[in-house]
């Protein structure tokens, strides 16, 4: 489900700033005010409701997209420098966290401080992911199928690490949520592109539709499962 949402906002946030034309820094504007606005609700909530949560997560990685595409390529910093100053971000937003809360931990945030921590952390490692995804598929010369090779197997490679490995969860779970945004950007981009640029062409409008309904089909599906385990 998060790769679905983190591959959405990369081809989502591509249709709004270019094929609508709408340009990375207005984009980034209306995209960082649905991020506001779905927060407030998720905060707000006194439940966990699966469309709000998901609808959170789609912003923050909607809105990393074009904010990473204008530090890029409007500001001119390129994907290494922008990945650089977006990590050290990352990290100094987990370290506040952590020295404030004493954990990095996601399995039960009841209070709105670490919930703010926590919604922080995905916007910047949203916009992380997609730096450090356009610098695979773009700079590294590995091209977008290679990105998201690698990208999706340091993922296969965290889930292993879960299972047969003592390496705290907490740490798996930041760098599998990193991990999924790059994977998202780099097979995002090997959906919209043309066949000739080494994407398979579905373009922005077809790949966002596909996925948006994947995402919506395993939301409704997860919360019937979890109804069911309720009722049991």
């Amino acid at each position: 489900m998060k790769i679905c949402a983190t591959t959405l906002g990369e081809t989502a946030g591509d249709l709004l700033a270019q094929t609508l034309k709408v340009g990375y820094a207005v984009s980034s504007l209306l995209l960082v005010g649905v991020f506001i606005l779905t927060l407030i609700g998720q905060l707000t909530a006194r439940r966990y409701i699966p469309a709000l949560y998901w609808a959170v997560i789609l912003a923050t990685s909607t809105a990393g997209t074009t904010m990473s595409d204008y530090m890029d390529r409007t500001l001119g910093l390129g994907y290494a420098t922008g990945s650089l100053i977006l990590v050290s971000i990352l990290i100094l937003v987990l370290g506040v966290w952590y020295a404030t809360e004493k954990s990095l931990s996601v399995t039960n945030i009841s209070r709105p401080r670490p919930e703010l921590f926590y919604w922080t952390a995905i916007l910047f490692s949203n916009t992380l992911g997609t730096a450090l995804g356009d610098f695979l598929a773009d700079d590294s010369g590995l091209g977008f199928g290679g990105g998201a090779i690698l990208i999706g197997s340091l993922i296969g490679l965290v889930i292993l690490a879960h299972y047969f490995t003592r390496i705290s969860s907490v740490v798996l779970f930041w760098i599998a949520f990193v991990l999924t945004r790059p994977f998202g950007a780099t097979f995002g981009d090997l959906l919209t592109k043309p066949t000739e640029k080494g994407g398979l062409g579905f373009g922005t409008q077809g790949s966002s539709l596909i996925l948006f309904s994947l995402l919506v089909g395993l939301v409704v599906y997860t919360s019937l499962i979890a109804r069911r385990r309720t009722a049991i």
